[in-house]
């Protein structure tokens, strides 16, 4: 099955990079927001749920978690009314503990609160491959759609 994404996602998507990069602009060299650190772009399927959703549904954004662990993250979803979303410890194909709940911005938007940052053993979990994030529905309320974040 094709997913395609609405014209709105994209904007949507775009108007998140923008402010991620305006957001690091002009930080004093060293810190955290200075560092160079690349966000894990993301496409959300229901095929990535845990157990798979059949869903039309689609979500893509970036997740950036930086060395000091701290978390930045913008999550666009379509063909869905989400009703929260979420970064959650667990490896692929399996579910596990929310470690990040995100913030709805908008009726499709998503984005990780201001201070959010991830524990030490969380952090540990990311460079293994173990975080993910997914977007829950009234329909599908253990997850409708999911993407597993790979560390750079």
């Amino acid at each position: 099955m094709k997913t395609t994404f609405p014209k709105a996602l994209f904007g949507s998507i775009a108007l998140a990079g923008a402010v991620a990069l305006v957001g690091g602009c002009g930080s004093a060299p060293g810190s955290p927001a200075a560092e160079m650190v690349a966000g894990d772009k993301v496409v959300l399927t229901g095929a990535s749920e845990v157990p798979p959703s059949v869903t039309t549904a689609a979500g893509s954004g970036t997740v950036t978690i930086r060395p000091d662990h701290t978390v930045s993250a913008i999550i666009a979803v379509a063909g869905m009314t989400a009703t929260a979303a979420h970064i959650h410890e667990g490896a692929a194909g399996t579910s596990g503990p929310v470690i990040v709940p995100l913030t709805k911005t908008s009726d499709n938007t998503f984005a990780a609160p201001d201070g959010a940052k991830l524990t030490d053993s969380q952090y540990a979990s990311y460079k293994a491959g173990n975080l993910y994030v997914n977007v829950h529905s009234a329909k599908y309320p253990g997850g409708e759609i999911r993407a597993q974040l790979k560390s750079n």
